[in-house]
């Protein structure tokens, strides 16, 4: 049983008289602990489509089925609950908020309108451990170089267990060599700690580093390997 499924999704943003179709009748499968990437220039839909799965958009039409709940069925708490307890989220920045420590932002992610615990601060500094940045957990993010910073954002993705990492551009603004650890990291969490990974890029290169590829072409999806 998939752990992730579309059937027949679609986006269609309306612009006065016009019609923008970002995603067009897409499906897709992905099982637990799979890791997928999917490559696609600038405006091909890829972005559109990890926010659709994400629950940050709301798709025209279709299903979209993640461990069989319909979250196009969803009201906004519960998309609200299902992107805090299911989903973490990568993006192209790592934008960290520069007056919290590289712990206090790896905690925000279980905060919101609480006060901290001692367990939320034991798994914050354990997860920048297996990120390799635990010596830093002091320090603020002005302190830290670009691939620290990146550690400290999939450390943060990584804090409430999620089921499934959306990567989305998660090395673009980074040199070859700190993309290169950036994503060996991330294999090593997919293949030890079995959280699916889905990646997006518009690098090729970096698409095949997955062990399953897709292509988004004008809003339609197409399979690679």
């Amino acid at each position: 049983m998939a752990q992730l499924e579309l059937n027949d999704v679609s986006k269609i943003y309306r612009v006065g008289d016009s019609e923008l179709t970002a995603m067009n009748r897409v499906s897709l499968q992905i099982e637990e602990g799979d890791f997928i990437s999917i490559v696609g220039h600038s405006g091909s839909g890829k972005t559109t489509l990890v926010s659709v799965i994400g629950g940050i958009l709301r798709p025209t039409s279709g299903r979209v089925l993640f461990e069989q709940d319909d979250i196009c069925a969803m009201d906004d708490v519960q998309l609200s609950g299902y992107r805090n307890r299911k989903i973490g989220f990568m993006f192209q920045f790592a934008s960290l908020l520069p007056m919290l420590t590289a712990r206090e932002n790896v905690m925000l992610a279980a905060l919101f309108g609480r006060e901290r615990s001692a367990e939320e601060r034991q798994r914050a500094d354990h997860l920048l451990e297996l990120v390799g940045i635990g010596e830093r957990a002091g320090a603020y993010p002005g302190e830290l170089s670009g691939g620290q910073q990146r550690r400290v954002a999939i450390a943060r993705a990584l804090m409430n267990n999620p089921r499934m990492l959306l990567a989305d551009e998660p090395t673009g603004d980074l040199d070859e060599e700190t993309e290169a650890e950036i994503m060996s990291l991330l294999g090593k969490i997919n293949r030890e700690q079995q959280v699916t990974m889905l990646l997006i890029t518009h690098n090729g290169a970096l698409a095949r580093t997955a062990d399953r590829m897709l292509r988004m072409r004008q809003g339609s999806l197409i399979s690679v390997t």
